[in-house]
């Protein structure tokens, strides 16, 4: 098996501004869409994102467990300036952090079972042979 996506949920009334916010603030192209789910590639990178609606009420308490991670030489500043945007768009956001090299933003609203991760290309060094 080779990996292909991974998918999280959105809640659905903050469906199309997250959406929005990846593909204006990051770059993510649309590769397909239903009624209740799409499929977001930024270029460059080989693993899809699929975010579903969800109607759920519960957000997962640990779901800072869960992250879509990205690599940046700035990552808290990246993440902020994407938290700016969504507060810029009615929806509420958060960044917060693990470490000195590691940061999160939380859209409460909106993210239902993760967050979004930001840190520092050497802790991805693993000095893995691709």
């Amino acid at each position: 098996m080779k990996l292909n996506h991974v998918a999280n949920r959105l809640d659905s009334r903050h469906f199309e501004i997250v959406v929005e916010m990846l593909k204006v603030k990051l770059g993510f192209i649309q590769l397909r869409r239903t009624e209740r789910s799409i499929w977001l590639r930024q270029p460059g990178t080989n693993v899809d994102l699929q975010f579903s609606r969800s109607d759920t009420v519960h957000r997962d308490a640990d779901k800072r467990r869960s992250q879509v991670s990205f690599l940046n030489e700035t990552p808290q500043a990246a993440l902020q300036d994407l938290a700016d945007w969504a507060l810029a768009h009615g929806l509420e956001a958060a960044v917060g952090s693990y470490s000195d090299k590691e940061f999160f933003l939380d859209a409460p609203d909106a993210f239902v079972d993760f967050v979004i991760e930001a840190m520092t290309p050497d802790l991805a060094d693993y000095g893995v042979a691709e």
